[in-house]
């Protein structure tokens, strides 16, 4: 089996359908935070909007300008993120770090969606990318939380 059709077999009809339909694309008005996050090596960005009330999160929207990879996680993320605490997103966050960078297992519900980018984890390049939509909505909501307890 060749690099090519490895790389080819990574972006499966799946990952594809997702990236082309992101929930919540569209950025919040007057949000109470806002991150933006760019994979170095890419080129990729996420820029995620999130309101909290009451610990979790109520409204989300992304601007999401990456590969397709990126583009599928940032659609898993934004399917299963309203009604999430911090503590939910920083396990999902962290969940998905270990999947891919240490053979760990897929996240676990609401984010078990992400077992679609299991194969990518023999591609380190991509890592950055699939990792902008949890890393961005966890510093934002970090940010509301701070801002409030201030």
């Amino acid at each position: 089996m060749t690099a090519d059709t490895d790389l080819i077999k990574l972006y499966s009809g799946r990952i594809l359908a997702l990236a082309t339909d992101i929930p919540h694309h569209t950025r919040l008005e007057g949000p109470q935070a806002t991150v933006k996050k760019r994979a170095p090596l890419c080129g990729s960005t996420v820029t995620v909007d999130l309101d909290i009330q009451d610990g979790r999160i109520v409204a989300f929207g992304q601007d999401v300008k990456a590969c397709a990879l990126g583009q599928a996680a940032a659609a898993v993320t934004g399917a299963a993120v309203i009604g999430r605490t911090l503590p939910e997103m920083q396990t999902a966050r962290d969940q998905m770090r270990t999947m891919l960078k240490s053979n760990g297992p897929v996240p676990a519900a609401p984010f078990e969606g992400f077992e679609v980018l299991e194969p990518a984890r023999d591609y380190k390049n991509r890592h950055a990318s699939i990792l902008l939509s949890l890393d961005a909505t966890v510093e934002a909501f970090e940010q509301v939380m701070q801002s409030d307890c201030a």
